[in-house]
């Protein structure tokens, strides 16, 4: 549905993006992530036809953008991160001017009653769109990007600046359009990415890192081997042991008050090191006040593959001692 193929775009000596390739199947929903200023909008703007590049191809259902933009344009619903709304028309006068710009062949009436029932704005419908709150406003430009029932829906931070509730709404309301559509979301929140996405496009400093399905990053989250431990003893003997345990990757020294000294450790994918943990610290008469297991979260993994080139080992890498 969508190919771009070694896209380029410089400002004078900087490169926003440096020859980016993925691909995009029909019917498929991709979270596009990157840090601030990795060339996500960049991107998103050259795949809508609002930016040119200096080289590379995008094709939009075999249209390209450059040579055939109308019809390639045509194939495109886009949400901005902020919705190009007319606050001075109600919402039906604003879908009909968006379905009249965009040259709109399917029956009027029943095409923005059919869009506002999917979006739930029907009760709104002959409201002013500046009388509206910002979750409704969001829905109306997610109205605005379903006129004319284009393939492809491309939408930049959906989510920002709304509440718990409305998010949760919103989140909704992707997830259902996800299904009948090809849908690209660029944000920022990672959970929407698990709660919404099959796949995860991530870019960083113009380069695409990572291209792996959500499932991908479930399956590290799901088997970290990470715990918080508080143990009744001298904080740097301590840490000594545990370095020396084997099946243990990594400790680090949390805190050390009155006694008490806290470690987060991590341990190799598939090894239980809790039995070994505890007799190494009964033999020395170091009691175990807690121990807990710490899940890795979507921030943890991110990081991981935008510094260390989108890899996302079976187990954590082993840093080095401390001598």
């Amino acid at each position: 549905m969508i190919q771009v193929e070694h896209l380029t775009k410089s400002y004078g000596s900087h490169y926003a993006l440096s020859d980016v390739s993925f691909a995009i199947k029909e019917g498929e929903v991709v979270g596009f992530l990157g840090p601030n200023g990795a060339g996500k909008s960049t991107t998103m703007n050259i795949l809508t036809g609002c930016l040119s590049s200096n080289s590379g191809t995008v094709r939009v259902n075999g249209a390209d953008i450059l040579k055939d933009p109308a019809e390639a344009k045509r194939q495109i619903g886009y949400l901005p991160e902020q919705p190009p709304l007319y606050t001075d028309m109600t919402v039906e006068e604003y879908l009909g001017f968006v379905y009249d710009l965009k040259r709109c062949t399917l029956p009027k009436k029943e095409h923005i009653t059919e869009i506002c029932e999917t979006v739930r704005i029907a009760d709104v419908r002959r409201r002013l769109i500046r009388n509206l709150s910002k979750g409704y406003r969001q829905r109306v430009g997610i109205a605005q990007a379903l006129v004319g029932n284009p393939p492809v829906l491309i939408f930049d931070e959906p989510t920002v600046g709304l509440d718990p509730k409305q998010i949760i709404e919103v989140r909704n309301l992707l997830r259902t359009l996800g299904k009948t559509h090809t849908v690209i979301l660029s944000t920022h929140i990672l959970p929407e990415v698990q709660a919404i996405c099959d796949r995860l496009l991530i870019i960083s400093e113009g380069h695409i890192v990572a291209d792996k399905p959500t499932e991908e990053l479930t399956r590290v989250i799901r088997d970290s081997r990470r715990y918080r431990l508080k143990v009744a003893g001298p904080q740097k003997e301590v840490l000594g042991l545990l370095r020396g345990i084997p099946g243990i990757l990594r400790a680090e020294a949390q805190a050390e008050r009155d006694g008490e000294s806290s470690f987060t450790i991590e341990s190799a994918a598939g090894t239980d090191v809790r039995g070994p943990l505890f007799f190494a610290l009964a033999e020395r008469g170091w009691p175990v006040y807690g121990l807990e297991a710490v899940h890795t979260d979507l921030e943890d993994v991110f990081l991981q593959l935008v510094e260390h080139g989108g890899e996302l080992p079976a187990e954590p890498a082993a840093k080095p001692r401390r001598k």
